[in-house]
């Protein structure tokens, strides 16, 4: 069975989503990032990236959510981008792993999470993400899916992070990715997606963003 590491941020979200579409069973195991249990050395065996997600499929480890996504398709045969969308969907794929996941993670960072006195930061990332999203509001004008005409893993990337992307935006930026916005509702509208939603009410997280969890969250502040 597959066990998953997660808890209710976007890159895990992304593979709970996943993993009902497929209708794999499953163990969804808790990983507390503000209380630091990605670094305890148990899960470091699995993912030395401390971070959520990761999975173990018959106790072999699987780490980043891009990847997991990619390794589930190809090991179900399901959700996987057809051959003659293969180029397209990469592309996407990585799009996503390496800008709007990133930068949006920098953007809220930044304006939410940082010191005062970073201006330079905040207008940087608060900038990236929104280009980086207005390339993909800018994708799905007069198209449904991100790669081809199907449904597949990149849809689900791309679904994480727009559950929060007005977090990250504000809400009257994210009010002009009318584009994004519909594709959310697309996939928020099947039943893996509620089923998907339904995870953070198995376990309870750590809600304060207290000096402990920003040690464990921001590694520099702990050095």
């Amino acid at each position: 069975m597959i066990k998953f590491y997660y808890n209710t941020a976007p890159n895990p979200m992304k593979v709970a989503l996943c993993l009902e579409e497929m209708g794999l069973p499953y163990e969804a195991i808790p990983l507390d990032t503000r209380k630091g249990e990605q670094h305890a050395p148990a899960y470091l065996k699995i993912n030395p990236n401390a971070k959520a997600p990761s999975i173990t499929d018959d106790g072999k480890p699987v780490f980043d959510s891009n990847g997991i996504l990619l390794y589930l398709a190809e090991k179900t045969g399901q959700f996987k981008p057809k051959p003659a969308d293969m180029g397209e969907a990469m592309s996407w794929m990585m799009f996503i792993a390496s800008g709007i996941g990133p930068f949006s993670g920098q953007a809220v960072h930044f304006n939410r999470f940082a010191p005062a006195g970073n201006d330079y930061g905040k207008s940087r990332y608060t900038f990236e993400a929104q280009r980086h999203w207005h390339i993909l509001n800018d994708h799905l004008a007069g198209r449904d899916w991100l790669a081809g005409n199907s449904y597949s893993v990149v849809d689900m990337a791309a679904w994480g992070w727009e559950r929060i992307a007005a977090f990250v935006l504000g809400q009257e930026e994210f009010d002009k990715l009318t584009n994004v916005k519909r594709h959310l509702a697309a996939i928020n509208a099947r039943p893996a997606a509620a089923r998907a939603e339904a995870i953070k009410d198995r376990h309870t997280f750590k809600q304060e963003m207290d000096e402990e969890a920003k040690n464990h969250m921001f590694r520099h502040l702990a050095r």
